[in-house]
């Protein structure tokens, strides 16, 4: 993983050189010569990727290589920060370049070409010193392939695993033989997809070897794939396999055929024979592409079986019948069950003595119900026998997993999911480990610290946002990442927007990320050895972090202990990171921003959202840098003038939440936005804003047309005479796809009336407000895929103008129909989530039969006139979750147990009832 990590390094480093490089006048010439090194050192690099280092002078020579890419990288910063303090000042006023030029300069910029020089001669002297003591990557080292074959091993294995040594594997195994063993005469393709130890292949091995599975075909075939396969080869491994089922000789000439020979070979044999075909442990869907050919549908009841870690895989469209099962961890008492049975497995009837409970526990927990890791951890723990041993392990884990042989199948198998991501996305992954253990990380925040890294490579006419967003879904889809809850506050979105790492992937990267100076996590304990890393992340505090060196190295502070934090304390940290790029304090408790952080000259992005700051003071001109400022929820009311002075800002969040809209529906204010300077307009590159304050003033909304690279904006305190303005400047900004628009109260017409502009990428639509009429310009939003109705309160039906809406996901309606019926009775095709929220008058809700054929999620809160569960339940098949908040008993009674409406629901997996007892919340289930 070391030349990964350095190889990304040095390609982010070059980049650094090009555009960096032609201002640093006076040492152009070093500048290039090192470029040119460091190009040179990628590309050899990359060619020796496959080769992990493992001896020690292999080590010792990629990380000298780390360590220069930092160094140039720390002098070119320092070169920058150096003119703009004397930019800033004030000995000269007509920019950098100006400064740069100056003679009183010139000695800096010998001493930065002197430093550049040296660290040519260092590359030339590692060059020359792996030279004398034969030190290189291309022998013994640990490669990819000896991975797999290790992996490979193990998948074997599979096969011979008793039942009784299994947990949780009965009802997985059962769904597969029915798909298996249908009446469907067509091919069918079941793919099993989950993230590297999850019990893939165990699972579907324990499925083809069952009797009564193979005596449903006329032959059968195992193979694996794995990341490096040969087309051929399969081929070859197929016919084996094939004629080995069935006890015949395959061909003595099988080695010399070619392709073709062996493709006609396959397509004849299985002409007319009925066959399962396994391909395991399958990383790209080209596979697919090369192998179907062989394998032809001739309506037989063929089947054909992938595992699989990667999800694009799984639902990749394999033109005949196809399912996938997603495999889920083990639930708490399997693992624990699992677990038992290894580490215990001497104990009289494996039983866990009672001292060691806690700790147990805390070892499964990290397991998060992957098998893998249990069976691993448990045989590990079985050799343990004191309560010293077991603490030892609990405290250490990290260090076992890399230095104890009983763990290696699970790092091992995780590595190889590490190992075979595209060499950008491996940073983005290593940054995932920075958050706790355990944490949810939201999308957007994420992908803006990769933005604001330098970690997002730039591709031509698509946003940094498109292109993160990109990653992060190749990072799930891999199974590197795991999507938290679909449910957010309740309601599952169009896309995830939550996630979390694996407990012992995250170990795994963590480690990495330690190893290779790319961030370290301080929790509090007392660190014994100095520490040089680029990023901390603290998540605990205690006293004064004293003796780390190289802290003016940092480059991004991270910040999840939001008790501990002192303003001066927190100042001086961040005074001693000089070059910091991003400062990340969400929910700390401090009530003022560090002067400090006004001299972070590199800073590109602020996160100081659900802090207690009140203002931004106007010294925040000084962050010309500055991309992405978040100061959602926190007690700012107005900004400074200068912000208009922060020129590459992309983001300004600023929404004020007021309450909780899914427990606080009777009221029209949910949040409030945030006063802007008249000239706000300057910020050309602003993505998204929110949420601008209008203020009643037409020069503000007027200016709001001439940001014109806008994506998201929101604006609230709009009045009905604000129309002819917001629509002229709203025309403008044609790359719009998210707008929210709030009245200044819940009397006031929302000023929406008007035919709306074009808005052919407009995906999210969010309006709060009093409306005279349904808006007959909804049914032109052909890209929505969410609408957000709220205090509009209609008097007439609202709902065939939204069901034209063929591509919506997500509705959620807030008071915003005074009626007594609300009535589904076509279209809503592709809806997901549906929220009714705060119906006062509503008596009836009716569904029609075929109406919402996707809904997964239904949130129905506030309806104290509805007088029984929504009609129509029956019919939502895909429904997963059923939410019913301040309704009458005479709903709730008939879908409980042994109810008259139980029918209704008994599909629903979840359904959860909220009501109020003695000033709390209760959450019953109802499923």
């Amino acid at each position: 993983m070391a030349l990964s990590v350095t190889d990304l390094l040095i390609g982010k480093l070059a980049t650094i050189l090009e555009y960096e490089g032609t201002t640093i006048a006076g040492v152009r010439h070093e500048v290039d010569k090192i470029k040119e090194e460091f190009l040179s050192m990628k590309a050899f690099l990359v060619d020796a990727e496959a080769n992990k280092p493992k001896t020690e002078g292999q080590k010792l020579w990629v990380a000298r290589i780390r360590d220069l890419a930092y160094d140039v990288e720390d002098i070119i910063d320092e070169f920058m920060y150096h003119m703009y303090e004397k930019q800033s000042g004030g000995r000269l006023s007509r920019g950098l370049q100006k400064t740069i030029r100056a003679p009183c300069n010139i000695w800096f910029r010998h001493k930065i070409a002197k430093k550049l020089r040296k660290i040519t001669d260092m590359i030339k002297a590692i060059s020359e010193r792996n030279k004398r003591y034969g030190v290189g990557l291309v022998g013994g080292a640990t490669t990819s392939e000896d991975i797999q074959k290790l992996v490979q091993n193990q998948a074997e294995s599979s096969f011979f695993i008793m039942e009784d040594e299994l947990v949780g594997i009965e009802g997985k195994k059962q769904i597969l033989m029915g798909w298996l063993m249908d009446d469907e005469q067509h091919q069918t393709v079941i793919s099993v997809v989950g993230m590297g130890g999850s019990g893939k292949t165990t699972l579907v091995a324990k499925t083809f070897t069952n009797e009564l599975v193979k005596r449903n075909f006329d032959c059968y075939a195992w193979i694996t794939v794995s990341q490096t396969y040969d087309v051929v080869h399969l081929f070859r491994s197929l016919i084996r396999e094939l004629y080995k089922s069935r006890k015949e000789n395959f061909p003595a000439i099988l080695n010399a055929m070619s392709r073709i020979e062996l493709l006609e070979l396959l397509v004849d044999y299985l002409e007319s024979k009925k066959y399962l075909v396994v391909l395991d442990d399958v990383w790209d869907v080209k596979v697919w592409r090369e192998i179907k050919v062989s394998l032809q549908d001739r309506q037989l009841g063929s089947r054909v079986v992938l595992t699989t870690r990667n999800e694009e895989v799984a639902s990749n469209s394999f033109g005949v019948e196809s399912y996938v099962y997603r495999i889920q961890p083990l639930q708490q008492n399997e693992a624990w069950e699992l677990f038992s049975r290894k580490a215990f497995s001497t104990k009289p009837q494996k039983t866990c003595p009672t001292e060691l409970k806690s700790l147990a526990c805390q070892l499964v927990e990290k397991c998060e119900g992957l098998p893998l890791g249990i069976v691993a951890l448990g045989g590990l723990m079985c050799s343990k026998k004191s309560l010293d041993q077991w603490q030892q392990v609990c405290n250490n884990l990290n260090w076992y997993l890399h230095n104890h042989s009983s763990l290696d199948p699970v790092r091992n198998i995780l590595l190889l999911s590490f190992n075979d991501l595209p060499s950008q996305l491996k940073h983005c992954f290593l940054y995932c480990s920075l958050f706790p253990e355990d944490y949810l990380f939201k999308r957007k925040r994420l992908i803006r610290l990769w933005i604001a890294e330098g970690f997002v490579e730039n591709v031509k006419g698509v946003t940094p946002e498109e292109v993160a967003d990109g990653y992060l879904c190749e990072l799930y889809s891999r199974s590197m990442l795991q999507v938290a809850n679909g449910f957010v506050s309740g309601a599952p979105l169009g896309r995830p927007k939550k996630f979390k790492m694996h407990d012992l992937m995250r170990e795994l990267a963590l480690s990495t990320a330690e190893k290779e100076k790319f961030g370290y996590v301080y929790d509090g304990r007392e660190v014994t050895e100095e520490i040089s890393t680029r990023r901390l992340s603290i998540h605990r505090m205690k006293g004064e972090i004293k003796s780390w060196r190289d802290m003016s190295k940092i480059r991004s502070l991270l910040v999840f202990d939001t008790d501990m934090f002192s303003l001066s304390f927190l100042n001086t940290l961040v005074s001693r990171f000089k070059l910091l790029r991003t400062l990340d304090l969400e929910d700390v408790q401090i009530d003022k921003l560090p002067g400090a952080v006004f001299y972070s000259f590199n800073l590109r992005y602020l996160n100081l959202r659900g802090t207690l700051i009140e203002e931004l003071p106007e010294s925040i001109r000084h962050l010309r840098n500055l991309q992405f400022l978040n100061i959602r929820n926190t007690k700012i009311e107005s900004l400074p003038q200068g912000i208009t002075r922060l020129m590459n800002l992309r983001n300004l969040i600023m929404f004020r939440y007021i309450g909780n809209l899914y427990f606080k529906v009777g009221s029209f204010k949910v949040g409030s936005g945030t006063k802007v300077p008249s000239n706000i307009c300057k910020l050309q590159k602003l993505q998204s804003i929110s949420m601008i304050e209008s203020e009643g003033d037409t020069s503000r909304l007027l200016a709001i047309g001439n940001m014109t690279q806008l994506r998201s904006i929101s604006i609230s305190n709009l009045k009905e005479r604000d129309e002819i303005d917001l629509w002229v400047s709203v025309q403008k900004l044609t790359l719009l796809q998210s707008m929210g628009l709030m009245a200044s109260n819940e009397e006031e017409i929302l000023p929406v009336k008007a035919e709306c502009p074009p808005l052919p990428h407009l995906r999210k639509l969010a309006l709060a407000g009093r409306l005279q009429n349904v808006i007959p310009w909804f049914s032109s939003l052909h890209s929505l895929t969410t609408l957000i109705l709220h205090w509009s309160r209609l008097e007439e039906d609202l709902l065939p103008q939204i069901e034209a809406l063929l591509n919506l996901t997500r509705l959620n309606l807030c008071n915003a129909y005074v009626g007594e019926e609300l009535c589904f009775r076509r279209g809503f095709a592709k809806l997901m989530s549906l929220e009714l929220l705060n119906f006062a008058s509503v008596k009836k809700i009716t569904i029609e039969k075929g109406v919402m054929p996707n809904l997964r999620y239904l949130w129905v809160n506030g309806f104290m006139e509805l007088k029984t569960v929504p009609l129509g339940l029956e019919y939502l098949s895909t429904l997963q979750y059923l939410g019913l908040k301040d309704v009458t008993m005479e709903v709730i009674t008939p879908i409980r147990k042994g109810g008259v409406d139980r029918y209704k629901v008994q599909h629903i997996p979840e359904i959860i009832h909220v009501y109020e007892q003695s000033s709390k919340w209760v959450h019953e289930n109802l499923a």
